[in-house]
């Protein structure tokens, strides 16, 4: 059973009495209790089942413009004793930096919004060994599967943040999850793909049935894959792939990476960097949302930001520390994105496919190929061919490359965005990227 707030807070109010009477100027202190547990199966057998059930308390202490750190999963009173006291010295014995500061009280959250972000329902360990059983049945009923992975995760989780200002919240929240992956073969080829499914409510997840044929369908698809070779063309990037161009954004406008200049964005706000048609949003309070949040890792209040409006960059994502650095102020995005999507495109799905005589479509991508200095991108990928709107047949082997600055100016977007992460993206295309094949296309 989770502890409940009132355990967490009193845990949390130690630490800060306990802070003020070593002589800190300020403290800060988070107390969390998680359970986990986890069932996995391996070609329609049991393969483990495991559960973690971890306490753990974060602390930090100010003397002026000092400050230190110190963290355990012991809150036992002696061992809490003991932490803050050690923290203390280490803080006594730091460089003085100018911008180490508790958040401004002005911005902190005043009021906890329910966001619905937690499901008191146990799925107990049978029922999840039901629920993988049939997932893998169906998977595996696919001739061509010669192999299944799956596996079902329950969290929950409570906390407390607290600081010297008076700031003293925390909620509950949960999360279900279960994954599928399978691999096919065919006599030319053998390959690997999945299916996800997360959701903050156990009546929201994807049944087993549809989560098995999704995985096992998008496998198949893949086997015989042909070689191309290399040109400049449109690609297609699925919406799996996609959310990972948000991802590098992200990167790139955390206040972190703009404070030490190693962003492409530095210096870039109320300037265009993608077309007129794009909007970038992250929004904390969608109910039920996967990264929603009430504040972040500070307690600042998290209200929705428009990081990018009509093509223009509007905001960076700011902490703290950071923001002082950058003379801006904290706008709840301590710890990073929340719910961050780009906005649904004009273009449907089906009038993107025909857009043009020839693209390909990418629904994996191979290695971490961004840099976020230069804006340099090249990973390797898998997907198809599209001719006139059509699949053709699967391609693998394919290196596709282009510089961030380029890419964003040159996408369109579909009207086919769903919310099925913390990060979303419709399906995307990118004009003129370069894609590096094996050899010359032969139909």
């Amino acid at each position: 059973m989770i502890k409940d707030q009132e355990y967490l807070r009193s845990k949390a109010s130690y630490c800060l009495d306990l802070a003020k009477k070593l002589g800190a100027t300020g403290s800060s202190v988070t107390v969390g209790h998680s359970i986990s547990e986890t069932v996995n199966f391996r070609n329609n057998t049991l393969d483990e089942s495991n559960r973690s059930d971890g306490l753990s308390i974060s602390i930090e202490t100010y003397l002026g413009k000092k400050r230190s750190s110190i963290s355990s999963s012991n809150l036992l009173e002696d061992n809490i004793k003991t932490l803050i006291e050690k923290c203390f010295e280490t803080t006594k014995n730091t460089p003085e930096d100018e911008f180490n500061s508790l958040p401004d009280k002005d911005l902190l959250a005043k009021e906890i919004k329910n966001l619905n972000l937690y499901d008191e329902t146990h799925f107990d360990n049978e029922k999840k060994i039901e629920y993988l059983k049939e997932l893998e049945s169906v998977a595996s009923s696919e001739e061509k599967i010669v192999n299944t992975e799956s596996s079902f995760t329950e969290n929950k989780s409570n906390f407390i943040l607290a600081n010297s200002d008076g700031f003293c919240d925390g909620y509950k929240s949960s999360s279900f999850s279960a994954s599928c992956v399978t691999v096919a073969k065919d006599e030319n080829s053998m390959e690997r793909d999945y299916e996800f499914t997360s959701k903050r409510h156990l009546s929201d997840i994807k049944g087993a049935k549809e989560l098995a044929q999704k995985a096992s369908e998008q496998t198949i698809r893949k086997l015989s894959p042909n070689k191309i070779g290399s040109e400049k063309i449109s690609i297609i990037f699925d919406k799996r792939i996609a959310k990972g161009m948000l991802g590098a954004f992200a990167g790139a406008i955390s206040s972190s990476s703009i404070a030490r200049g190693t962003s492409f964005l530095k210096d870039k706000i109320n300037e265009q960097i993608f077309t007129e048609t794009i909007n970038i949003i992250d929004k904390p309070d969608i109910n039920k949302g996967v990264g929603s949040q009430i504040f972040d890792s500070e307690g600042v209040k998290s209200d929705t930001l428009n990081l990018v409006q009509n093509g223009v960059l509007k905001n960076y994502l700011v902490d703290t520390y950071n923001g002082k650095k950058l003379n801006l102020k904290s706008n709840g995005r301590s710890g990073g994105t929340t719910n961050l999507y780009f906005d649904n495109g004009n273009i449907s799905f089906e009038d993107l496919l025909k857009s043009n005589s020839k693209h390909i479509y990418v629904t994996e991508t191979i290695g971490h190929g961004s840099n976020l200095v230069t804006g340099d991108y090249s990973v390797g990928a898998t997907g198809f061919l599209i001719e006139n709107g059509e699949f053709k047949f699967p391609v693998n082997e394919i290196t596709i490359a282009g510089n961030f600055k380029d890419m964003f100016k040159n996408i369109t977007l579909a009207s086919d965005l769903d919310f099925e992460y913390s990060i979303n993206s419709p399906t995307m295309m990118i004009e003129g990227m370069t894609v590096a094949g094996k050899w010359a296309l032969t139909v």
